[in-house]
């Protein structure tokens, strides 16, 4: 926690000097949501050249991710809030084009539970210390094609995680070119799931994962799944492919490790929606390691340790 601190001071250095605000949500298109609801950030603000404050309200009953029995918040909050922020900051103030496709290489969070708020009625209003670094631009040098992000997340004035990612941003005929044949459509298989409960799931669609011949198959029960896939994607999105890892994880460990306090994953290509990605996993201690395979690709890589 003592990091923390020092590295909220470093922020709070240069915050805004008007308070920020939980009253409204950002407009949906900053956040590439369709859904309003699950639109998180409510304010966004410069505080020096490549820092900003942001508010965030955390819903009480948010539908994919509930609270727990113990009100805290799932940690996927944290990282939805993250790429929302790796969203909305280079749109607004790093004049990435609304055109331009967001690309996540990679994205990792810690989390104090000795610290995390609880939900109280209505929302949490989570305080976001974000900083940006390793700036990338074209050969002109005034289009930016991506960043690193790092955020210190605060409840009224106690940090309780921290979280980082990196994204690069293409425009529409490279992005084009990059996928071109790729499948768009998804539908849900017959295989056998498992048993949402444990899962830590409380409903049927919000499995990501399916059985077959012993082996852990990313295969999302609900191909429109109202925050996984939120929109129409060309591949799946980094963060079903982490849900995906969380629920092989809880089913290996026959739902025993089900919260994961923190958790990096590494995108290494494109998860593409068939044939679905096989789920791996290796428990060591309180860590579990984790990768997807497609065919001879492995395409994601990642770490979720535990309590």
């Amino acid at each position: 926690m003592q990091e923390w601190a020092e590295e909220c001071a470093r922020h709070t250095a240069g915050t805004c000097c008007a308070p920020l605000s939980w009253s409204r949500t950002v407009d949906r298109a900053w956040v590439h949501r369709i859904s309003v609801a699950e639109v998180l950030l409510t304010d966004v603000r410069r505080c020096g050249p490549l820092s900003f404050c942001a508010a965030a309200a955390w819903t009480r009953s948010h539908p994919s991710f509930p609270r727990g029995r113990d009100d805290r918040h799932s940690p996927w909050m944290l990282v939805e809030t993250l790429r929302q922020l790796g969203i909305c900051i280079p749109l607004r103030h790093f004049d990435v084009p609304p055109t331009a496709r967001f690309l996540i290489g990679d994205v990792a969070y810690e989390l104090d539970p000795a610290a995390e708020p609880r939900a109280p009625h209505g929302a949490s209003e989570i305080t976001c210390l974000a900083s940006v670094g390793e700036v990338r631009t074209d050969r002109s040098g005034t289009t930016v094609t991506g960043l690193r992000m790092r955020v210190v997340f605060l409840a009224g004035d106690r940090a309780f995680a921290r979280a980082a990612g990196g994204a690069r941003f293409l425009d529409a005929a490279r992005y084009a070119a990059l996928r071109s044949g790729a499948v768009t459509a998804m539908a849900a298989s017959r295989r056998p799931r498992p048993e949402p409960a444990l899962l830590g799931l409380e409903s049927a669609s919000d499995l990501v994962i399916s059985l077959e011949g012993g082996e852990v198959l990313l295969d999302p029960a609900d191909p429109r799944h109202p925050f996984l896939f939120d929109h129409g994607t060309d591949h799946v999105p980094g963060m079903a492919v982490l849900e995906a890892a969380r629920q092989a994880v809880a089913l290996r460990s026959g739902g025993r490790l089900i919260r994961p306090l923190s958790c990096r994953m590494t995108a290494l290509r494109f998860t593409e929606h068939a044939p679905p990605a096989v789920i791996h996993c290796a428990e060591y201690g309180r860590s579990v390691l984790f990768h997807c395979h497609q065919g001879a690709e492995r395409t994601a890589r990642g770490m979720l340790r535990y309590r």
